[in-house]
């Protein structure tokens, strides 16, 4: 059994998808589709940057978002491959929003304008420089947390992102983040500062959630036609009339990409196919079990090699 996913913030690069883009024209509809849609050339900053433009939050999330649904659509209508058959559907934080479009739950122009304001709000939730996350590298989750809740009374920080076996992800304001990476560095345990505009899945994005529960109120959730894993509770979500809260909570909510994976693995799951840029849901994937088989697709020799049963 094979379940699809979808990538998040990290994924993106200028001129991702390039050779898709160039070859097939549902690329070039959905990207001038965008650009009507956000009254600016999104498709621009993708193909030709700058990075520093692209890697804003409020472009990263709808340009990640465009380039994974427009890779669905390459399968479905030119390749006839029906990845609707998967037994799960998952996306990594802004992915969720792609898994929804792609099995029909949200429209591609609610979903584009949705992704261009959640961005914007993530973004500007906390002042510019004020906020931080670390990444912290072959530490197990319950060891961070004992730290957390042992240091609380010098340091506020919060799980963020649980990727991987040995990848969290972990947020704050960029003072508490400073003194969280100076302890673990003193305790050997390795971790790196992101590069990020602010301190997503935490409760400092507050005025985010708000913002989204008001935009979400707004938008029709159609039936699935697949089943969807939730960020928030790394479980079948069936209804569609739950997805709007559950999406709402996902802004200030940890990521739980490892329990994600681990259940539809449980489940029978042993084939992942990662749809959108790069390969960065394909490399924790494969961190969290290495007998899985994990596919990228990023080009027509990557859908050559799809198998699915």
């Amino acid at each position: 059994m094979f379940s699809v996913i979808f990538p998040g913030q990290g994924s993106q690069s200028v001129g991702m998808a390039n050779e898709l883009y160039n070859k097939f024209e549902i690329f070039k509809i959905n990207f001038k589709k965008a650009d009507d849609l956000l009254n600016y050339k999104l498709s621009k900053i993708i193909l030709e940057g700058p990075s520093d433009k692209l890697n804003l939050t409020e472009n990263t999330q709808p340009a990640i978002f465009l380039i994974s649904y427009s890779i669905f659509q390459v399968l479905k209508d030119e390749f006839k491959i029906n990845l609707n058959k998967a037994k799960y559907f998952a996306g990594h934080s802004l992915g969720e929003y792609s898994a929804l479009t792609c099995s029909g739950v949200i429209s591609f122009e609610n979903t584009i304008k949705i992704l261009k304001l959640r961005g914007k709000a993530m973004q500007e939730a906390v002042p510019s420089g004020e906020g931080g996350m670390l990444a912290v590298l072959g530490s197990g989750l319950e060891i961070l947390e004992d730290i957390i809740e042992k240091k609380k009374n010098e340091f506020k920080c919060f799980i963020a992102n649980d990727n991987s076996n040995g990848q969290i992800v972990l947020s704050g304001t960029k003072n508490n983040i400073e003194k969280l990476s100076a302890y673990l560095n003193s305790i050997n345990i390795k971790n790196i500062k992101l590069s990020v505009s602010a301190p997503f899945h935490c409760e400092l994005m507050k005025s985010a959630t708000e913002l989204m529960r008001n935009e979400l109120a707004k938008v029709i959730f159609k039936n699935f036609e697949t089943t969807l894993i939730s960020n928030v509770t790394a479980k079948e979500v069936e209804d569609s009339s739950l997805i709007r809260e559950l999406l709402v909570r996902q802004i200030e909510s940890r990521v739980r990409w490892r329990e994600s994976i681990n259940y539809m693995i449980k489940n029978g799951v042993n084939n992942f196919i990662e749809i959108g840029p790069g390969k960065v849901l394909s490399g924790l994937v494969k961190r969290i079990d290495k007998k899985v088989k994990v596919s990228a697709i990023n080009n027509e020799e990557d859908i050559s090699k799809i198998k699915i049963s």
